[in-house]
């Protein structure tokens, strides 16, 4: 999943990139509101983590902008504003959920993929493809009860070929949703992610639309 981390304490912002970018997320990082801006402009994103405090005005201005607009990606504010009615005003605004600093990152984690599975449409934890079982809460995937091991880069492809479940993704979304900015992109990973996913979880799991893409059926 693609996430942008808009957070201007460089401490936090540094713990935060290490451990997503660890459990295979591509994360953008933005320390300010020009900076988010211009990230909403050239990238779409499956999760936002905002900061409210912020050195050129509110993370709830950012929000309010992006709902006008229409755009529906979670946001997962992230703040030590602890007052009642700030988190009020938050969840008004359009956030989807709400943590106070500081904060356990491995909750934040589950809380983004836990938005991004409502956004797409499937909420459920757990799902089945022909005689494989995803935990998409573990990242984890089984066959007959055997955990068959993927790697984050290539759970991040899966998990968004999932989310799109029935719905072909082209090369260039799934390269936008694996990289983030600062990544250097080899022409053909994508290839060989979905090579390397069709051997460990059989050829029927992701099919090929010729000139088009891939799916999971």
């Amino acid at each position: 999943m693609r996430v942008l981390l808009v957070e201007d304490e460089a401490d936090i912002a540094d713990a935060v990139l290490r451990f997503l970018r660890a459990q295979g997320h591509a994360v953008d990082h933005a320390a300010d509101l020009a900076t988010a801006r211009a990230a909403f402009d050239v990238a779409d994103y499956g999760a936002i983590l905002l900061d409210l405090a912020l050195p050129d005005g509110s993370g709830l201005d950012l929000l309010r902008e992006q709902r006008r607009t229409g755009n529906r990606v979670p946001v997962v504010i992230a703040t030590a504003r602890d007052r009642i009615s700030d988190r009020i005003a938050g969840l008004d605004a359009g956030a989807d959920d709400y943590v106070l600093k500081p904060y356990d990152l491995a909750e934040v984690e589950a809380r983004l993929r836990a938005q991004a599975r409502r956004a797409s449409g499937d909420p459920a934890p757990e799902s089945r493809i022909g005689a494989l079982t995803v935990d998409r809460a573990g990242g984890r995937v089984f066959r007959d009860g055997d955990e068959i091991r993927l790697t984050s880069r290539e759970w991040a492809l899966f998990d968004a070929l999932l989310s799109a479940r029935g719905r072909v993704l082209s090369k260039q979304v799934l390269e936008d949703r694996l990289y983030a900015f600062d990544n250097a992109i080899e022409g053909n990973a994508v290839e060989v992610y979905v090579s390397r996913l069709r051997t460990k979880l059989g050829p029927g799991a992701i099919q090929t639309r010729r000139g088009l893409g891939y799916l999971i059926p």
